[in-house]
């Protein structure tokens, strides 16, 4: 009888809430807001419409010539669904959940699907409970997908492996959307039951699958569509995001702080095609977030480099609403939620007024206060107590027989095979790297080589490394490179830029080792000092210091990676 009342009264709430809707959407009662005179873009024909826009109960009930308790005049403006970034890992921003909302909402973004295999890598399933206690109620909605590769293949250490079972309960969750991203495409291809057994978990709840697998192609990519996977984020090349759109898959069009795709895949952007893309950043650092933008920029930059306004906006949000089934956004539409944008006009795209839900969180200078999300205070301390790793010395990254060379490619997360070398050589910019174990005191210390990166003096050390997240360093001798790690754990996490017994440069990350408690301007300028920091060492200015650092340990992009076990070579998943 109590769970009767309880329905009954759950639906007479809701009733109460509708018939509001349809009080206000009939013209009888005022709207909570009202955008009048607005110009906005209609996603589903493709023009530019006028009406006045009615909001009640978080959502759009009205579109017309309305009157509300609160008007807005927005003559000569344009309004905007808000903006969706299909692809993102919250914890590459370097700060917690509500840092990196306050940071998006002026840029117009009201919803991100995350992918928390950074912090799961670290803290298992405790990581994904971490991040979504640490979104809960943000005006910025925070879907999810549930990390595939913990670690990233069975070639990795990480601090916790993830098979289906583990994550399957997690697909209740309201802010589940799918599995993400499936960087194991080598087991996909062959096979491997424990990888595609997660695959069909997902299906088995109607869930989406996303993809990672750069320069697949061919009867492997046909292998590994035909598994399951719905999407990819890592077209570097326009024919590869073509093999893969022909082939059925939907283009992530990515550009972060470390890759930039947008350039390259802008040919897609055009109505044969657009339909199938959707914008992303993937991993991004605070100076772009403060200073280039999020998903805004994607937009501009294509509308600065030809590419039709409406459709730069459809593929910001609608299709990303519609391939991850959120069928209430992405629209400035009738019963959508009131997520909206508003901006100048398309050729300045600045950023004036950006509202959650009917609630103005961005007045075109400063975004609305709003509390960060209470987490589970066992959560919060074993977030904070992540690293187990014995001093370390010189004698550990010492190596006499020869090693891998992994090249830099500028502009990409990809990597070129560069033979062999037996020594550090500074004057032809080749560098020690090593990848030390920090999960479970095991002392395993992969060793190879680095050119490309430029170091001239000192060393580099970081525990962001993708996706295991031990600590990964490079350095110009064996000395400055122990300092920088033994600095790393000393910190409980961060970055650390070190030369000749004196830190130069450093960035605290004390949550799993890849996320800092400060605020977003704190830790950027933190970071900036300690890139300039690597800059004066030599750093070449082509590259992100640390954010390129961090991608050399990723044993699912080509060509050559670095784990605590050696160098592997991608494509065969073998040790080099």
């Amino acid at each position: 009888m109590r769970g009767y009342e309880s329905y009954t009264g759950k639906i007479n709430r809701k009733l109460e809430k509708k018939l509001e809707i349809i009080e206000v959407a009939a013209g009888r009662k005022k709207a909570d807001l009202v955008l009048k005179n607005a110009d906005y873009v209609n996603v589903f024909s493709d023009e530019i419409c006028h009406c006045d826009i009615a909001i009640a109960q978080g959502l759009i009930v009205g579109m017309g010539s309305y009157s509300g308790e609160q008007e807005i005049d927005l003559t000569g403006k344009v309004v905007l669904p808000g903006f969706i970034d299909a692809h993102v890992h919250l914890e590459s921003s370097l700060v917690n959940p509500a840092e990196f909302a306050k940071a998006v909402l002026r840029h117009g973004t009201t919803t991100v699907v995350t992918d928390p295999h950074e912090i799961a890598n670290v803290m298992g399933t405790d990581g994904i409970e971490y991040m979504l206690q640490a979104t809960e109620g943000l005006p910025v909605d925070v879907r999810f997908m549930l990390p595939s590769c913990v670690p990233a293949t069975p070639l990795d250490e990480s601090g916790a492996v993830l098979d289906y079972r583990a994550i399957d309960s997690f697909y209740e969750h309201p802010r589940v959307q799918g599995l993400a991203e499936m960087m194991n495409y080598p087991g996909v291809v062959a096979g491997d039951t424990q990888t595609v057994e997660k695959i069909v978990a997902a299906q088995a709840h109607h869930k989406k699958i996303d993809g990672h697998a750069p320069g697949l192609a061919g009867a492997e990519l046909n292998a590994y569509i035909s598994a399951g996977v719905y999407s990819d984020h890592e077209c570097a090349t326009l024919e590869d995001a073509m093999e893969k759109l022909r082939l059925g898959q939907f283009i992530m069009v990515r550009d972060g702080t470390a890759a930039h795709n947008l350039d390259t895949l802008l040919p897609l952007l055009r109505p044969q095609y657009a339909a199938r893309c959707m914008f992303c950043c993937d991993d991004i650092h605070p100076s772009d977030l403060l200073g280039r933008g999020h998903i805004d920029y994607h937009i501009r930059h294509a509308i600065q480099r030809g590419v039709d306004p409406i459709l730069a906006v459809k593929v910001a949000c609608h299709h990303a609403a519609r391939y991850f089934l959120l069928n209430n956004r992405g629209a400035v539409a009738l019963g959508y939620l009131a997520d909206l944008v508003v901006i100048d006009n398309f050729r300045d795209f600045n950023i004036e007024r950006v509202f959650q839900r009917g609630r103005q969180m961005f007045d075109g200078v400063s975004v609305a206060d709003f509390p960060a999300p209470e987490v589970d205070r066992n959560l919060v301390e074993r977030a904070h107590n992540t690293f187990r790793v014995a001093p370390l010395t010189p004698q550990d990254f010492h190596e006499i027989r020869p090693r891998g060379v992994i090249g830099l490619v500028p502009g990409e997360l990809m990597s070129e095979d560069c033979g062999y070398a037996e020594h550090i050589s500074v004057a032809d910019d080749i560098l020690k790297i090593a990848v030390v174990e920090r999960h479970k005191n095991t002392h395993h210390i992969g060793i190879g080589y680095l050119k490309g990166y430029g170091l001239r003096s000192g060393a580099v050390a970081t525990s962001i490394s993708h996706d295991s997240h031990n600590i990964i360093v490079v350095g110009c001798n064996e000395a400055d490179m122990a300092a920088a790690a033994n600095r790393v754990v000393e910190l409980h996490g961060g970055i650390v830029v070190y030369e000749g017994g004196e830190v130069r440069g450093e960035l605290p990350l004390p949550v799993a080792g890849i996320m800092s408690d400060d605020k977003l301007e704190v830790v950027n300028e933190a970071l900036e000092k300690a890139k300039e920091a690597a800059f004066a060492l030599g750093v070449s200015h082509g590259i992100d210091p640390f954010m390129t650092l961090s991608f050399m340990s990723l044993p699912v992009i080509p060509t050559l990676r670095l784990t605590t076990r050696g160098i592997i070579d991608v494509v065969t998943q073998r040790y080099i």
